[in-house]
């Protein structure tokens, strides 16, 4: 049954005299195949195109072209892989020395492939349109309940983590700003984190990713200037390259691996983005380079902040920055853009769940109600748990490790089973499941200990 209005059955190939069998095997070219043979088994793209054009027009909220170009999802990934974990991620690195470096290479690639067990696991049927049907498609509803609870509160604390660093960065761009309304008198990270929610209020209202592709390329040149504003103070500003840091930091291992994996949290809004494409075949193409591009940018800032600042390096590198210099105010300033950017598309997927679990629809007024409670919500836990770093570590660790990692491995094993999967691609899938169940339990430990003691 076709989603986005009827569509004519395929007929067996071959003639009318096929069997039932064999025109569902035809309708279904390969998603029965598993990853790492798909395309060996699988005949030439250009013979199935037709077959897989359909289904995905059938898989497609905006059909008939109304959805997203390649190049503005190309902007809408890049923006949600690549933000403010720019900023954490010579903190990162100084938490487990320069070795740990090839572990943000083996993240990057762990999260690309699992973005395509994904993508899969969305082609696998024509009801799949979001992250939870995919949890549903593969253990039912509780499947869908475990799945939704950890892929809104990854994208709810994210957005907390973004008025943090707003906050953060603008009281040191403005030290000692105060403002009395009435008796009460706010100041510092708090006067700011309330006034950034107050502008970011009006891009939460937008619905259409299409329309947010826009906002989605000014937060990804912000990400590529904020490491030339870096280098700048460092060639340029006095600040050089003075920082040894250690070759391997063990102790440090779990927090690094928690921030790293934060930098690839997108997985949350992969299928929204799917969903949002006009050509759908080409999403797998996006988050190639969306990854790539991503790991280049992080790798740079990372080594350029370690070599700067060594041990010494603060949870966001741009408050390491000299004061006065043009070039911090510059990184700071563009630091900012990525929160206005972001914050949008991390909530929507949330805020879409509440509006259809209340059957809100097209009500426009009780869509924006709901918007505006969501930011609201975020400011009371923003102010009250001000950690920055820590809030980011806890989310990698526990959060995104289960959304980038262990779910998409667990639900694509479970929908095409493991006698559909070859022996190396279980093993894998199984190397990942272990491992990243490890940096989950090490890590979250690591980042609520932290946390209780800065309380």
């Amino acid at each position: 049954m076709a989603i986005g209005g009827a569509a004519p059955p395929h007929p067996p190939r071959g003639g009318g005299g096929g069997s039932p069998e064999d025109s569902s095997t035809a309708r279904r070219p390969d998603f029965e195949q598993p990853l790492l043979q798909a395309h060996a088994a699988v005949p030439a793209r250009g013979k199935q195109e037709p077959v897989e054009r359909d289904h995905e027009a059938q898989c497609s909220p905006e059909a008939d072209g109304d959805g997203a170009t390649f190049v503005r999802t190309c902007f809408n990934g890049l923006n949600a892989l690549s933000g403010v974990g720019l900023l954490s991620i010579p903190y990162a690195l100084s938490e487990g020395g320069w070795l740990s470096l090839v572990l943000l290479l083996a993240v990057a690639m762990v999260c690309c492939y699992t973005g395509l067990l994904l993508r899969r696991c969305m082609a696998a049927s024509p009801a799949v349109r979001g992250y939870p049907d995919i949890g549903a498609l593969a253990f039912g509803a509780k499947g869908r309940l475990a799945v939704s609870a950890f892929l809104y509160a990854e994208l709810y604390l994210v957005a907390i983590g973004f008025l943090i660093l707003e906050g953060d960065n603008l009281d040191k761009l403005f030290p000692g700003t105060s403002l009395a309304v009435g008796g009460l008198v706010v100041s510092g990270k708090q006067l700011f984190v309330v006034v950034v929610a107050v502008v970011i209020l009006p891009t939460t209202w937008l619905r259409s990713l299409a329309v947010l592709a826009y906002v989605s390329a000014s937060g990804v040149l912000a990400s590529v200037v904020v490491v030339f504003c870096v280098l700048w103070a460092a060639v340029f500003d006095g600040v050089g390259f003075h920082g040894k840091g250690r070759m391997l930091n063990v102790s440090g291992l779990p927090t690094a691996l928690g921030l790293y994996t934060f930098c690839y949290c997108g997985h949350a809004i992969f299928p929204t983005l799917c969903n949002s494409m006009q050509e759908k075949d080409k999403f797998s193409r996006v988050m190639v380079i969306c990854f790539v591009a991503c790991t280049v940018n992080y790798g740079s800032m990372a080594i350029l902040g370690y070599l700067m600042y060594g041990d010494d390096v603060k949870s966001q590198v741009t408050l390491n920055l000299p004061e006065g210099k043009i070039s911090s105010k510059l990184a700071i300033y563009t630091t900012l853009i990525n929160p206005f950017s972001k914050y949008a598309l991390m909530v929507t997927p949330v805020a879409t769940a509440i509006e259809e679990k209340l059957l809100a629809g097209n009500k426009r007024s009780v869509n924006v109600l709901i918007r505006t409670l969501i930011v609201v919500s975020t400011v009371v836990i923003a102010l009250t748990v001000p950690f920055f770093g820590h809030l980011m570590a806890l989310v990698g660790s526990l959060l995104s490790v289960m959304a980038s990692m262990l779910l998409p491995c667990i639900c694509y094993l479970k929908i095409f089973g493991l006698t559909r999967c070859g022996r190396g691609e279980t093993l894998l899938i199984a190397a990942i499941i272990v491992l990243g169940s490890l940096v989950a339990a090490t890590g979250t430990y690591s980042s609520l200990k932290k946390i209780f003691y800065e309380f």
